[in-house]
């Protein structure tokens, strides 16, 4: 199976943990795409069996701007992913409120408006309780794997 991980990050912690998301899932047997700078035409040509987004979130709830345009070109396109299996690590700050982990829920909402299949409940890693998010994701990623094997 193959999975594109796209990902956003502003100090890149979400970028270090979708580096390792790519390892754990490379290591369980996928195939795995990721690219920082990834545009959609890329992720097309790898032609992903599932989608992982990685993404932190900024200013009040949004997503990081260097995933702003490969989002909003997703959203304008609308590419034929309808079906295929995805899921969201999000990365916040809780003390933040109602826009902890904002970016992975707008991922999520797109995922949804595209008719996606979210596999399992978005994973929010809090850096007020966390300082190791990349080992915090590895259970979350194990059972990801299985539910993609399955």
């Amino acid at each position: 199976m193959k999975i594109a991980i796209l990902s956003g990050s502003v100090y890149g912690t979400a970028e270090d943990v979708a580096r390792h998301a790519g390892e754990r899932l490379k290591a369980a047997g996928f195939d795995v795409w990721h690219d920082p700078r990834a545009q959609l035409p890329q992720i097309q040509t790898f032609g992903p069996d599932a989608l992982l987004a990685v993404t932190s979130t900024t200013g009040m709830g949004e997503l990081p701007d260097n995933l702003i345009p490969l989002y909003s070109t997703i959203r304008d396109q609308f590419p034929a992913w309808q079906g295929l299996p995805c899921a969201v690590i999000a990365l916040g700050d809780a003390s933040y409120g109602d826009t902890f982990c904002g970016g992975g829920e707008q991922m999520r909402e797109l995922f949804a408006e595209l008719g996606m299949r979210e596999v399992l409940e978005m994973l929010r890693l809090d850096a007020s309780e966390t300082v190791t998010p990349q080992s915090d994701a590895e259970p979350w990623l194990d059972r990801l794997a299985a539910a993609l094997q399955a």
